[in-house]
């Protein structure tokens, strides 16, 4: 019988330690206008962001592995950009939204960050809840610039159908 015992306590021990391998941070703005989601099948590698001038965050587009995905919202003028270096990943997005997402700080799980925007409006803080994971996708709305960004979050596993190269 203390076997069983300890058997149980042990499995419910081991189960409180599971983190979740895939977590949602809610979008914030008003989200208004198309809707967008920016996704890869490989380890997201750059940021760009598109600012307007002394205002709210206009485009934004990322790239995985070497493929750089569609512009969600705008382009104008030089992007904002953050490169990430190999195991680098973005574990952290913060800003200030209004009736536009009005800047993002995109941090890296090396301390590197990207600043984009005007900081006016209300403060958001989006993060994994564990934490082995990384940002794979965000999804929200644009009409004018971003009206709203969501973050999408988990764990990166390596497909089956790639090698080491040794």
């Amino acid at each position: 019988m203390h076997h069983i015992l300890l058997f149980a306590l042990l499995t419910v021990s081991v189960l409180a330690d599971v983190q979740p391998q895939y977590s949602f941070s809610p979008p914030v703005g008003s989200g208004s206008g198309s809707s967008y989601s920016i996704t890869g099948e490989d380890r997201l590698t750059a940021v760009r962001v598109w600012e307007v001038y002394n205002g709210h965050i206009y485009g934004i587009q990322f790239r995985y592995g070497f493929i750089w995905s569609s512009v969600a919202g705008y382009v104008s003028g030089e992007p904002k950009v953050i490169e990430l270096f190999d195991n680098e990943a973005i574990i952290q997005i913060s800003g200030k939204y209004a009736h536009y997402v009005q800047s993002l700080v995109l941090i890296s799980n090396r301390g590197r960050s990207l600043y984009a925007g005007q900081p006016s409006g209300h403060s958001f803080n989006m993060y994994a809840t564990n934490s082995e994971a990384e940002l794979r996708f965000i999804s929200g709305r644009f009409h004018g610039g971003l009206t709203s960004i969501g973050a999408h979050w988990a764990v990166f596993t390596q497909s089956a159908n790639d090698t080491a190269v040794h």
